[in-house]
């Protein structure tokens, strides 16, 4: 067979999406349709910067999802022959399945555009669940910072300081180094994080359901059945059931990113409530009798919403690029993990002679992370019309 030209390798790439496509254009038609009915997110379908930024982020998100649809080799079968091969390259003769490498093949012979494919599952399954268990994290130690203040604000607000003095990047870098793991540091601080989530939902239903006690043992036990159940599988690969398990590697970079962006959080947080908590409705929920727990949760986190989602937003943007960096440096979740770092690392070393393996997962990193940006900045436009 003959090579692809750059118009066939499009539309072939094209075709591979069509699940993509198509789940694309059932989100956004069904969310217009129902657009003044959803909220903050009906709302967004008004931002001409934040559709385009929802677009380009959900383009990944089911990439991810469909990706063992839309691959057309395995990311980490070798093929003889294909090593450094160019886009659109015919596989050798008596081979068998897709005829082609639409992107290239690596320096190991492996499909370019199969790895960039795979390698968006690799990232989303990490940086949006990090993220939100550093906001989990932040919020349960923000909210009564700000709200009591004193000696737990001190006491606080000196630990998040002392974190973020380090640079991050050499933070993160540090975190993740061999000699470092070897200590067990990372899964002493998974067995301290992990907790963190728990405890917000057992407090939230507390706080919420407090004068009516039948309900609230229903929903604090239930939460913690389930988030022990979690907790024992994702921090100590103990799940009695051996349904729930996180790799060493995948703890140790989750872990990370969540400990290098709690302490932003907290001081986001923080800050939201010595602001809020000034105001006539909080003021009224005391008069009332409310408890603080119940004001903190019910009354303040609410109407912290707007800036906390630009915020998740743009956090996840952060930490797919601290994936990517650490990928870049070797220290991501496996050697031969198709995540966009890695991939990108392999191909700088030839980048001068062979740029095809590189560039794919660069411009994908870099697709995902502007659309991250322009959906916060879409939803923080959005926001401020409230």
């Amino acid at each position: 067979m003959d090579p692809l030209s750059w118009g066939a390798i499009l539309a072939q790439m094209l075709l591979q999406f069509t699940p993509v496509w198509i789940a694309l254009a059932v989100t956004l038609g069904i969310s217009r349709a129902y657009k003044r009915r959803l909220g903050l997110y009906g709302k967004l379908y008004d931002s001409g910067i934040g559709i385009a930024g929802f677009t380009l982020v959900m383009f990944w998100v089911y990439t991810a999802v469909f990706a063992n649809m839309i691959i057309t080799h395995e990311p980490l079968t070798v093929i003889s022959g294909m090593k450094n091969a160019l886009p659109g390259s015919p596989m050798p003769d008596g081979h068998e399945g897709y005829g082609y490498y639409l992107l290239g093949g690596d320096n190991l012979a492996r499909d370019v555009f199969s790895r960039m494919v795979m390698g968006a599952r690799e990232v989303l399954k990490i940086a949006p669940a990090a993220t939100l268990f550093a906001f989990m994290v932040g919020i349960t130690l923000g909210l009564p910072a700000g709200y009591f203040g004193g000696f737990l604000d001190t006491a606080l607000s000196f630990i998040a300081n002392l974190v973020l003095a380090f640079p991050v990047i050499l933070l993160f870098y540090l975190l993740v180094t061999p000699e470092i793991v070897a200590t067990g540091i990372p899964t002493y601080m998974a067995a301290v994080l992990f907790l963190f989530p728990i405890a917000f939902l057992v407090v939230l239903w507390n706080a919420r359901f407090f004068t009516q006690p039948m309900v609230r043992n229903i929903y604090v036990g239930l939460t913690l059945a389930l988030g022990l159940w979690l907790y024992s599988g994702l921090a100590f690969n103990a799940d009695p059931l051996g349904v729930v398990s996180m790799p060493p590697n995948v703890l140790i970079v989750f872990v990370s990113v969540v400990f290098v962006n709690a302490p932003t959080v907290f001081r986001i947080v923080r800050g939201i409530v010595l602001d809020i908590k000034t105001r006539d409705y909080v003021a009224a929920g005391q008069t009332r009798g409310e408890g603080p727990w119940y004001i903190m949760l019910w009354e303040i986190l609410p109407n912290a919403r707007g800036p906390l989602i630009v915020d998740f937003c743009l956090r996840i943007g952060y930490t797919t690029i601290l994936l990517g960096t650490l990928g870049f440096f070797g220290l991501g979740v496996s050697p031969e993990s198709p995540d966009w770092g890695s991939t990108i690392n392999e191909g700088r070393r030839l980048l001068s002679i062979y740029p095809h393996p590189a560039l794919p997962p660069a411009f994908a990193l870099m697709s995902l992370v502007l659309g991250l940006n322009l959906l916060a900045d879409g939803l923080r436009e959005e926001s401020l019309k409230d």
